[in-house]
């Protein structure tokens, strides 16, 4: 059985607020831990958690937002073996919107990105953006294990 963990990381550009960045991640993630990375100039935030449950509000945009689709699509593109990788619109997600990217240069301040390591990745894609018909979810799911 392998290891939960969710790593969400997001660079503070130099003309960017440290706060505002920050917001901008914990919108819709719960991190345990914080750490601060130097890349060059660059910043990182790194934001970390063992658990699912840290994704509850990503869980609940997807649905208020009714961008299952959308979600369930960028999440598949982003599945390299037991590794799940999708980016988050930096400006959007502070403003509380979710708002999917598939790349950091989609995004003009640079994207969130959120990699969730865990056994059956399906399983998560599955409760996070449940396949739909016509807009509704075909299914909930709690979340795995």
């Amino acid at each position: 059985m392998g290891e939960v963990r969710v790593v969400v990381e997001a660079e503070v550009r130099p003309t960017e607020d440290y706060e505002k960045v920050l917001e901008a991640v914990k919108a819709f993630f719960e991190p345990d831990s914080l750490r601060i990375e130097k890349a060059g100039r660059s910043t990182i935030i790194v934001a970390q958690s063992g658990s699912l449950m840290s994704l509850e509000k990503l869980h609940q945009a997807l649905r208020l937002e009714r961008i299952l689709d959308a979600a369930r699509k960028a999440m598949k593109r982003g599945l390299q073996g037991d590794t799940l990788v999708f980016y988050v619109h930096k400006q959007a997600a502070l403003r509380g919107k979710l708002s999917f990217v598939s790349s950091d240069s989609e995004s003009p301040l640079g994207a969130i990105r959120f990699t969730i390591y865990h056994p059956d990745l399906e399983s998560v894609i599955d409760w996070l953006a449940p396949p739909t018909r016509q807009g509704k979810p075909l299914y909930e799911r709690e979340p795995p294990v």
